[in-house]
């Protein structure tokens, strides 16, 4: 397994992470072997949120034992601090945990979100206090919006932002190629989204008869998928989450086992990969 480093204390996180989204609605027991497959696999970076399903419960049963070998991300939707003090507690009890190593706020999108979130009894009121408290170690947060992205970074000393680092979004569309730099001339870590995503669904039944858990149409032959994964380490991030289906988690471990930092021409094969007029976002932010 391939590690880069995490934070201050240069904490060394697998390039691959296992998604919560990727385990929802198996089981304990499918779970519990996809989760013992990816430790062995030198997997250490586990992100889930209490928006995937049961995904919770089940890395609450699955990691038991580990617990002091991984780094366990989560995330709250909430904004305000009265909510999210009680997602926070309500996380580390199912997770079966006393601190969460990160703690994210999860999908910012909108100006509203950022002021409901920086603002007087905000959501960073809680993560402030439940790190003096010894709760969490890091703070960060998931977007999807490049204006967002950069208003928080610029007014708050997070450690770590949760962006999509997609070969079609940089190549194509142009997305947060700014921002990234600036993430990163801050010393900030970027952890990778949508790496190995495709385009946007065409209807409802595309999705339902192929990968329920995804939110866009990800890539599932394996050599793009490798061009994909290649492309997103040669970039600056420090990790990466593949699609919410355990199959990808698989087919994301192969691809990083097989890492080659991505030539010109290798690129050039994923500009050409077609995406249907179904792009997954502009320039400035993403569309699901």
């Amino acid at each position: 397994m391939l590690y880069r480093n995490y934070g201050k204390n240069n904490q060394k996180l697998s390039v691959i992470g296992l998604g919560g989204i990727s385990v929802k609605g198996l089981g304990e027991k499918k779970a519990t072997e996809i989760i013992n497959y990816s430790i062995d696999k030198g997997v250490n970076y586990f992100d889930v949120a209490p928006t995937y399903g049961d995904a919770q419960e089940l890395f609450g049963s699955g990691l038991r034992g580990h617990r002091n070998k991984i780094f366990l991300a989560c995330k709250t939707k909430f904004r305000s601090s009265k909510e999210s003090i009680h997602d926070l507690e309500n996380s580390l009890r199912i997770l079966k945990t006393d601190y969460f190593d990160l703690y994210q706020l999860h999908g910012m999108k909108s100006k509203n979100d950022y002021e409901k979130a920086m603002g007087k009894n905000g959501v960073i009121e809680t993560l402030d206090q439940a790190k003096k408290d010894g709760k969490i170690k890091h703070v960060g947060f998931s977007c999807h919006s490049t204006e967002i992205a950069e208003l928080l970074i610029e007014n708050y000393d997070f450690d770590s932002v949760l962006l999509p680092i997609n070969w079609n979004l940089l190549l194509k569309q142009g997305f947060a190629k700014d921002t990234i730099h600036k993430i990163t001339k801050k010393g900030i870590n970027l952890l990778a989204l949508k790496v190995m995503a495709h385009r946007l669904w065409k209807n409802k039944e595309e999705r339902e008869n192929s990968y329920k858990n995804c939110w866009y149409k990800p890539l599932d032959d394996q050599k793009e998928i490798n061009l994909a994964v290649n492309f997103a380490l040669s970039q600056k991030i420090t990790s990466f989450l593949p699609p919410g289906d355990h199959s990808l988690f698989l087919k994301g471990i192969e691809a990083v086992e097989n890492y080659k930092k991505t030539d010109q021409r290798k690129i050039n094969q994923l500009i050409n990969l077609d995406n249907n007029n179904l792009p997954l976002g502009s320039n400035k932010e993403i569309y699901i």
